[in-house]
C-alpha cells in the first residue's frame, strides 16, 4: 500500500479512502483480487506446488493464501487446479 500511494504522491490514507469511495472495495480487497488473478494463472500454467505459488506471491504461511483464495473463488487452490485439469 505505501509503495503504491507513494508512487502515486499520495498518502496511504488518501489512496485508500478515494478507492473504497470509487470503486466499493478496500485497498486490501484490491491487492487479494490481484493476487488471486495471479494465483489462477501459475495455478493453470504451472505444475508447481500450492506452497511454492503461495510463497511467489509474497505469503509467508500456505495456509494463509489457502484461506484467502477460498474465501475469494469458493475452492481451494488444489481443486482450483483439478477442475481446470480438463480444460
Amino acid at each position: 500500500m505505501k509503495y503504491f500511494a507513494t508512487e502515486l504522491c499520495l498518502s496511504p490514507n488518501y489512496l485508500s479512502d478515494l478507492l473504497k469511495r470509487n470503486t466499493g472495495k478496500t485497498t486490501q480487497e484490491h491487492i487479494h483480487l490481484q493476487l488471486i488473478d495471479k494465483a489462477k494463472m501459475m495455478l493453470w500454467s504451472t505444475d508447481k506446488p500450492v506452497s511454492g505459488i503461495a510463497y511467489d506471491l509474497g505469503f509467508e504461511h500456505a495456509t494463509h493464501f489457502n484461506k484467502i483464495f477460498k474465501a475469494k473463488v469458493g475452492i481451494s487452490p488444489k481443486a482450483f487446479r483439478a477442475s481446470n485439469e480438463h480444460l
